[in-house]
């Protein structure tokens, strides 16, 4: 990322765990359900950066705790892609965010 941020600017992780056999289903439901989020997570204000590859750890970078805090909310969030995900055993532990002090 180059651009700058602004001095309100928070990451926002999202961690999760699951039974590593089920590692199929997992992906699969984490492939599913992350085209009807992204989508849902791009429309809301302040988003500067978001990360859903890799690992259960999907990382957001927004410009304010607050506009953070909007995923908390988000039905295709909290409802729809939760119950999907928990339906093939992950589970999520707490929802950190954490302020932006530095850049390199």
């Amino acid at each position: 990322m180059t651009e700058s941020l602004p001095a309100t600017a928070v990451v926002r992780a999202s961690r999760a765990t699951f039974d590593p056999s089920r590692f199929a289903e997992v992906d699969a439901v984490n492939t599913k359900t992350s085209e009807y989020l992204i989508p849902a997570v791009t429309r809301l204000p302040g988003l500067i950066h978001f990360s859903p590859d890799g690992s259960m750890l999907q990382v957001s970078v927004w410009d304010s705790e607050e506009h953070s805090a909007q995923l908390n909310h988000l039905k295709e969030m909290v409802v729809i892609a939760r119950g999907e995900m928990e339906a093939v055993g992950v589970k999520f532990t707490p929802i950190a965010t954490y302020p932006v002090s530095w850049t390199i």
